[in-house]
């Protein structure tokens, strides 16, 4: 059994990606990693050699700046990564997202578990959304808490914006969401753990992908309830890019609910009063 693994990123640096951490933290469970890395502005090429693991192939691809609808130009990194690996899984990490070393055996054993069963295309892991500093998780029916990171490269999949895997079925007529089965194991979201400049310069240049103008992110806007204290402990390899700030993070007191956030809100307790789990899937689970 053969393991891939890939990523795309541009501009790691500028925006704070903790991409070194999250290549690093999936080393040692796969045969390959793929890193398709967009001609930039900064050293994200350097840095990823720097890694130095003969594991790593490096793609450079030159992005489509014309192509600003519904985030296509980030499927097509995607997908350019994803076509050049190898494996019998291919397994997806975002630069910011980070696999913690007491659970990659679990991976592994579930890869091992699932190779041959065709109900299963892909392999889904539970989420930890930090979110301020790395004492906060957010937890809402508004985040994905579990998502499909791992696919077979034999199945016929495509991913439009980049961000959640679409099955051609029906001889490739309709799309369907993958099959999966869960890994048992967990990604690390550091994403929103950025300082608020790199999220904001992030934004100021990427939203034109999807046709969106920037607006300006503070973290402080965000409703209170749905933080939650971080009680478990973070993959050693991202252990000293965190920011050392201790405590939940505290929004702004003042903050005023968007209808979004009144929806959520209205389905946490839908959740905790039926038992329910109300977040949006992109994935068919297999039981």
């Amino acid at each position: 059994m053969k393991i891939s693994a890939f990523t795309f990123i541009r501009n790691g640096t500028i925006y704070g990606f903790p991409f070194v951490e999250s290549i690093r933290s999936v080393l040692s469970i796969v045969d390959e990693f793929v890193v398709n890395v967009g001609y930039g502005d900064d050293d994200t090429l350097e840095r990823v050699h720097s890694i130095g693991d003969p594991k790593i192939r490096i793609i450079e691809s030159r992005w489509n700046d014309k192509m600003q609808s519904g985030g296509y130009v980030y499927g097509q990194q995607k997908m350019i990564a994803q076509f050049n690996t190898s494996g019998d899984w291919a397994f997806y990490l975002e630069g910011d997202e980070v696999v913690h070393e007491d659970e990659l055996q679990k991976i592994v054993d579930a890869c091992r578990r699932h190779l041959n069963d065709d109900r299963v295309e892909a392999l889904t892991f539970d989420y930890h959304h930090f979110y301020g500093n790395a004492q906060s998780v957010l937890d809402s029916p508004g985040w994905y808490r579990r998502e499909a990171r791992i696919i077979k490269n034999s199945v016929k999949s495509c991913a439009p914006d980049g961000l959640f895997w679409h099955v051609l079925a029906d001889r490739g007529r309709v799309t369907r969401y993958p099959r999966a089965a869960h890994s048992g194991a967990h990604i690390y979201h550091y994403g929103w753990v950025r300082s608020e400049e790199e999220m904001n310069r992030k934004s100021e240049n990427v939203q034109k992908y999807w046709s969106n103008s920037h607006k300006r992110i503070d973290y402080g806007e965000i409703d209170q309830q749905i933080i939650r204290p971080f009680t478990g402990t973070h993959p050693e390899v991202i252990r000293e890019w965190l920011a050392k700030e201790q405590g939940l993070f505290q929004a702004n007191p003042d903050h005023i609910l968007t209808k979004r956030e009144k929806k959520h809100r209205l389905m946490l307790k839908l959740e905790r009063a039926l038992g329910l789990e109300l977040s949006k899937k992109h994935f068919i689970a297999v039981k």
